[in-house]
């Protein structure tokens, strides 16, 4: 491990990526079939952790990359405001 890498990243790096991949697939949906302000605060919840993973990732990331997580974080902050909103 190096020197500045954190544990908790060298902890994700040994996850596998197929049962991430569905666990987050999992809070979205419980988020999206949520009723109310439950569903749009689980989102949020979501796009935090987004948020922190992407602003470690972000110097090794393409360009393309970059823009693409942008976007679809942007979708999912939006449909939790909606969520909040609606509720």
């Amino acid at each position: 491990m190096q020197r500045t890498q954190s544990p908790v990243l060298s902890r994700l790096a040994r996850l596998n990526p197929t049962a991430v991949f569905l666990a987050a697939l999992a809070v979205v949906l419980v988020g999206l079939f949520a009723p109310g302000p439950a569903g749009g605060v689980l989102l949020l919840v979501l796009a935090g952790g987004l948020v922190w993973l992407m602003s470690v990732t972000w110097p090794v990331q393409a360009p393309a990359t970059r823009m693409l997580r942008l976007v679809m974080l942007t979708l999912l902050i939006a449909v939790a405001l909606a969520k909040l909103m609606v509720g």
